[in-house]
């Protein structure tokens, strides 16, 4: 890799959950927790409830605790920078430690990322009893669980320039991933991730995560932004095939084919400007979805399950039935190659999430197909549907029979990440 991409790179991950967010300001919400921590509806009884998008913060002691002897003055660690937690390896910035605006006491914070502390935030942001305390008055049985901080990003790792210590990073984060199935009793499911600069070191990752039991993968949407061959290159060929074969699901969390940061206006505060990047974040995953579904990768890996994450579902009907316009207008000669259509790819591969919505849930569910929607609260993020979560479900989905609900509350996540209830 070029020195100028590793230099980007680097900056990138000091740039990670942007140091704005953590300046003084914001504003508190008073939550009424005592209301909204009853655990799960009498309506929803007998529905084990997966939340399919959370984060788990890495705790400052993961990789220290867990490193051989030869890599512990070596591994990721926290410093206190201007009042702020942040990563450092060696002396590297690698950013905060990701996002967290539920505080201590259960209130939660506005227009920010995050509290500076560790300590000042929630502690089931990183406290696995603490978290399954918070699942229990969410009502929410199951979670599934993505990083929250920049220091376990492969593209980030690539930049250290160290193969071993990035891969040895990588397996320390998806050991500790098992150790949080098991400390949650089947609870939590941290997906897992991979050394992707190296072929042959992602495909021995990959089996040893699928063999110790992890659910799932998280990659970027365009792996050549940081000097690895796109999904179109038989680089993949065999990860894929590996994934296909034992039904373990890829997923997209937010990694869309755009960098929304181009797209605001000058001159905007730090809010005005999340505001929007949020938003067309989401949006953007209509191209992730359009890539795979013009590359024929599909045809070649019928059983391959996508999860486009924290993205919501409103935009997908609209970015299917353009992609069925594009199909008729500019795909012809494809023909051969692209055996099924876009709404057919849409239900046999694809699954969306949805949170905050109500239009989505209310009058687009059967259009985009009740076996391909999940839910999710994207706790303790910025924007996470909290508190409310039960009375969010019971209006979203209230007019749906119980067996709908099932389906999107539990059992579509159940069949997509092979979890064990």
């Amino acid at each position: 890799m070029a020195e100028a991409d590793t230099n980007e790179i680097a900056q990138n991950a000091r740039k990670y959950w942007s140091a704005d967010g953590y300046k003084e300001g914001g504003v508190i919400r008073e939550v009424d927790y005592a209301s909204q921590s009853g655990g799960l509806d009498p309506s929803l009884e007998g529905i084990k409830i997966v939340d399919t998008d959370t984060h788990i913060t890495e705790a400052p002691e993961l990789f220290t605790s867990r490193a051989p002897a030869a890599y512990k003055d070596r591994v990721p660690h926290v410093k206190r920078i201007n009042g702020t937690d942040r990563w450092f390896v060696g002396d590297r910035d690698f950013g905060t430690l990701g996002g967290n605006v539920i505080r201590k006491d259960n209130n939660k914070l506005l227009g920010r990322l995050a509290f500076p502390k560790l300590e000042e935030a929630h502690p089931g942001g990183h406290i696995i009893s603490e978290r399954l305390k918070a699942m229990d008055d969410m009502g929410v049985y199951a979670q599934i669980c993505f990083q929250n901080s920049g220091v376990t990003q492969a593209g980030s790792l690539m930049s250290l320039g160290d193969p071993d210590l990035a891969l040895k990073i990588v397996e320390i984060f998806n050991d500790a991933s098992a150790e949080y199935q098991q400390e949650s009793g089947q609870r939590i499911f941290n997906m897992a991730h991979l050394p992707f600069w190296d072929q042959k070191a992602l495909e021995k990752e990959a089996r040893r995560c699928i063999d110790m039991g992890l659910k799932g993968f998280v990659l970027p949407d365009t792996p050549e932004r940081v000097g690895v061959p796109s999904f179109n290159h038989d680089y993949w060929t065999p990860f894929l095939e590996m994934c296909d074969a034992t039904g373990t699901p890829i997923n997209f969390h937010l990694n869309a084919a755009i960098d929304p940061n181009t797209l605001t206006w000058e001159g905007f505060e730090f809010e005005q400007t999340l505001s929007v990047v949020a938003t067309m974040f989401s949006i953007g995953n209509a191209a992730t979805m359009g890539n795979w579904m013009v590359s024929g990768r599909l045809d070649r890996h019928p059983g391959l399950k996508i999860g486009l994450i924290e993205s919501g579902m409103g935009w997908v009907p609209f970015a299917v039935e353009a992609l069925e316009h594009q199909f008729n207008e500019m795909l012809p000669r494809f023909s051969k190659i692209l055996t099924r259509r876009p709404w057919q790819y849409m239900r046999d591969h694809f699954y969306c999430t949805f949170w905050f919505e109500k239009v989505g849930p209310k009058l687009l569910l059967e259009t985009i197909g009740v076996d391909n929607v999940m839910f999710e609260t994207d706790f303790p993020h910025p924007t996470s549907l909290y508190p409310g979560v039960q009375d969010h479900i019971k209006d979203v989905l209230g007019g749906y029979s119980y067996e709908v609900k099932k389906k999107v509350l539990q059992d579509n996540a159940v069949k997509v990440y092979n979890l064990p209830f």
